[in-house]
């Protein structure tokens, strides 16, 4: 968002015609991956039953507000800053200031929902987990929040002409100030926020499925199942990881430039801003590339997707890997609470024999010494 006069569209610089041309390929490039990867996860889930999970929905919903803001406001941000003149009308500002704050609201709280759940799973696997319906209720509410804070981008957004052009700008009513404070609270509840409740979730989650050491007598269904859950926490992590990367020059941008006004006047701050927001929507094409790399399932629908390529080979595990439900997905935290409650258990009864032996080894040893002594 801008304030009226003031970012890197209150002074228009001209760019070379090459430099237009290589900053368009590498915003149409974000636009193609976001939309086709995102579409294909949302795909995956949907078409496969064994898809149908909690972290699934989650990341359908994530998905959801990636490619949308991909294919609504990437190009439009890349003609925009690019040209330095508005040429898509008042509603248009408006939807264009209020939605990628709204969308970056939704994909950032969507994975703190999906860090929480990991953590009830795994650090807390007796009480109940997010069901089908609270999972729905949680996506509504993380919209209805981004909505709320969102709000004030569409309600003050407005397009003012200049000479030769026309602008959309925030006409907040204490213009730098309004605008300055929002984005630290922005800053705060978007980024730092999530991302320290992530940090501490997952590092909680982390020591409890790597630190802690894995029962001698353990299930070969516990220990699969622990796997399972390891992969999908390194997954999670990574796609956490790439977020806050993508991002993180955008928040600084926005902080340094209301701290200090004058960078606006620089000449390369059209520049700096191009590469800034490319960087920040190109987050929106990471995380299908991420599961395909890191889940087995995600692949193998990828695959299926793509298997009319003649150099795509769709093998036999990888329909098993779509096909075959060895849990539902309600009971698989329940199946892995039991499996580790029956190791411990047999680890437990495991020491106690011992214990049993090694006491009857010293009382042995005590009746011969009194003997040897008497």
């Amino acid at each position: 968002s801008q304030t009226c006069c003031r970012g890197p569209f209150a002074h228009r610089f001209v760019q070379a015609p090459w430099r237009v041309a290589l900053w368009a390929m590498a915003y149409v490039a974000v636009m193609l991956v976001a939309l086709t990867g995102n579409a294909l996860t949302a795909w995956v889930i949907l078409a496969h039953r064994r898809m149908r999970t909690v972290t699934n929905y989650f990341l359908l919903n994530l998905a959801v507000a990636d490619a949308s803001m991909a294919a609504l406001n990437t190009p439009v941000n890349f003609i925009y800053a690019a040209r330095g003149e508005w040429y898509f009308g008042l509603g248009y500002c408006r939807f264009h200031n209020f939605y990628p704050v709204a969308a970056l609201f939704a994909s950032i709280y969507t994975m703190t929902a999906i860090a929480v759940d990991r953590y009830m799973a795994i650090i807390h696997p007796l009480k109940p987990r997010f069901s089908a319906t609270v999972t729905k209720v949680v996506i509504v509410c993380v919209w209805g929040a981004a909505v709320v804070l969102a709000f004030p981008l569409c309600f003050y957004s407005n397009t003012r002409n200049v000479p030769h052009r026309t602008l959309c700008y925030v006409a907040w009513p204490r213009r730098a100030d309004d605008a300055f404070m929002y984005h630290i609270i922005v800053a705060v509840l978007m980024y730092l926020l999530p991302l320290v409740v992530m940090a501490i979730t997952y590092s909680k989650v982390g020591v409890t499925l790597w630190g802690s050491s894995v029962p001698g007598y353990s299930s070969e269904n516990y220990l699969e199942q622990l796997q399972a859950k390891r992969k999908v926490v390194k997954m999670m992590v990574v796609v956490v990881v790439t977020f806050a990367v993508c991002w993180l020059p955008y928040h600084v941008y926005f902080i340094v430039t209301g701290l200090n006004r004058q960078l606006s006047k620089w000449k390369s701050i059209q520049q700096v801003y191009l590469a800034v927001v490319w960087l920040a929507m190109s987050s929106t094409m990471y995380n299908p590339i991420i599961y395909c790399c890191l889940n087995s399932r995600f692949r193998a629908g990828f695959k299926r997707a793509f298997r009319w390529c003649p150099f795509i080979h769709m093998s036999q595990s990888d329909e098993m890997e779509l096909r075959i439900t060895r849990f539902h997905p309600t009971r698989q935290s329940s199946m892995f609470t039991l499996t580790r409650l029956e190791s411990m258990a047999s680890e437990w009864k495991h020491k106690v024999v011992v214990s049993n032996k090694v006491a009857s080894e010293w009382k042995h040893k005590v009746c011969v010494s009194n003997k040897v002594a008497s």
